[in-house]
């Protein structure tokens, strides 16, 4: 279950009082407040000329004449964008505030990171508040505004490149088109606007309208083909996943990448040779996502009708033959918890979804909304409901709902406080991000910009900047980098040892 991934969370965000306020103004206010009170000496720019947002998977280059502006993610806009200390991005994306882990190799450190990100958006969310002439912005971890905008919660898996696409595209549709009824996190309001009052188990369902595409915004496809590895691209391509619901739940997340690490890793070694493909997957995907009571089928090619929960028993079962071929008793730990956290939430689902109220977002905000409509006698179309939606999402502890059932005791953590206020301004250890976050907390008035494949250096009596790759993935660790960079005080000392 090992490989290099990451999330990225585009966050809601409102400024109280102010429901006409800009979004992408509040936004930046956000980004730049924390930067300005955490970020040493000169803030390092992004560095743009290594992306490539436009080439697809299947082997061409969208035209920029043709793209939807939100797809060039590789102009500079002059929008909020820095890069942290832990090795993350804090930016601008259009109209919402937007954290990116650091690289990371396992399930628990994306869930850690993820966490520390919004601890991020906190603290920079109430520092943006106390601004001159400044209002209180409040940030949702969410997916919609229930007026027919959606926005992003993305995963992204290193995989190897030998890999056929195709073999991607089959196997891992109808695993998107399932994974939800463990990573959904429920939503009042069925379609894009929410017009109708009901309650569904995604937040993004309602907006995938094509299978296979590149398009992010628009037209969004259950499998996108972005093809912009940040790494050796003949070694590797990144598999850029925008249908997950953006998680509070520790153990939802867990899962989602979890287990979608352990199905890449089949396919990677071609494990896989049942079809399980899904007629119909868009329609299938909104369909499931449409019944809480997990009763709803699909049809797969093969002529069988099968639950969302059936379906993901299938890959479970899979999975298990695999590790158990590949690895037996030398699974590294986590991949043994996920296959048994996975069979273990699977089973109670399919008893009754309320047994796994502790773990599962989508679970716990559906029995507070039941508790509230039998206290409070409230029908579906309510508007107390979409409130206590929306509460949910609230990343402020004393208001958010999920953050006051945590306090409580009544959600399951995988993580102590401390752990991830740590990771709060430091990098993960085993991957080029910590070469990246030691860089910008020891030599900050020296480096110009970074990306997630390179740091470049401004140094005293060079007439140019000076650009240090960082293109493989796990070059740039403790292991690989920290004693050099503990014993180089200056950012000229690392620099000459790096090019000796």
């Amino acid at each position: 279950m090992r490989r290099v991934m990451g999330t990225e969370v585009e966050y809601g965000i409102a400024v109280q009082g102010q429901p006409l306020a800009n979004p992408m103004v509040a936004s930046s206010q956000v980004v730049n407040a924390y930067a300005s009170a955490t970020l040493k000496a000169r803030r390092a720019r992004w560095d743009f000329e290594e992306e490539s947002p436009l080439r697809d998977a299947r082997g061409f280059d969208m035209s920029r004449q043709v793209a939807d502006p939100s797809q060039l993610t590789d102009e500079d806009m002059g929008l909020a964008n820095v890069i942290l200390t832990n090795g993350a991005r804090l930016y601008v994306d259009h109209a919402h505030p937007e954290y990116s882990t650091p690289e990371v190799t396992t399930p628990l450190d994306v869930v850690r990171w993820e966490k520390a990100g919004e601890l991020v958006m906190l603290d920079a969310s109430r520092r943006a508040g106390q601004l001159p002439n400044g209002a209180p912005i409040v940030l949702y971890k969410n997916n919609t505004d229930n007026k027919g905008a959606s926005y992003g919660a993305h995963e992204n898996y290193l995989m190897r490149r030998s890999t056929p696409f195709g073999d991607i595209v089959r196997h891992l549709t109808p695993f998107f088109v399932s994974r939800q009824v463990f990573c959904g996190a429920g939503r009042m309001g069925i379609g894009q606007d929410g017009r109708t009052h009901a309650y569904q188990i995604s937040q993004r369902a309602d907006f995938f309208e094509v299978e296979v595409g590149l398009e992010t915004t628009l037209k969004r496809p259950i499998i996108n083909t972005r093809d912009e590895p940040h790494a050796d691209p003949e070694k590797y391509r990144r598999l850029h996943v925008i249908i997950g619901d953006a998680n509070l739940s520790e153990v939802a997340s867990y899962l989602k990448v979890g287990t979608t690490s352990l199905v890449l890793a089949m396919i990677e070694d071609r494990f896989l040779t049942t079809d399980l493909t899904v007629e119909g997957p868009v329609a299938g995907l909104r369909a499931i996502s449409h019944d809480p009571t997990l009763r709803q089928t699909v049809t797969l090619t093969d002529g069988r009708e099968l639950t969302g929960i059936q379906l993901q028993l299938e890959y479970l079962d899979l999975a298990r033959k695999y590790v158990e071929d590949r690895y037996g008793a030398d699974a590294d730990p986590q991949t043994v918890d996920v296959l048994e956290r996975w069979e273990s939430v699977l089973d109670r689902l399919e008893r009754d979804p309320m047994l796994c109220a502790r773990e599962l977002d989508w679970v716990a905000k559906l029995k507070l909304i039941e508790q509230y409509r039998q206290r409070d006698g409230l029908a579906w179309d309510d508007a107390k409901l979409q409130l206590i939606d929306y509460q949910y999402s609230d990343i402020r502890p004393e208001k958010g709902l999920y953050h006051r059932l945590a306090a409580g005791g009544r959600m399951d953590r995988l993580l102590d406080d401390a752990a991830i206020e740590t990771a709060m301004h430091e990098p993960p250890e085993d991957t080029r991000a910590y070469f990246r976050g030691r860089c910008l907390e020891q030599y900050a008035a020296h480096v110009a910009a970074a990306s997630w494949d390179s740091v470049i250096f401004d140094l005293p009596g060079r007439e140019s900047l000076q650009r240090v790759p960082t293109i493989d993935p796990l070059r740039g660790s403790k292991a690989h980098v920290g004693e050099l960079l503990d014993r180089s005080e200056t950012a000229e000392e690392l620099f000459t040892a790096l090019t000796r």
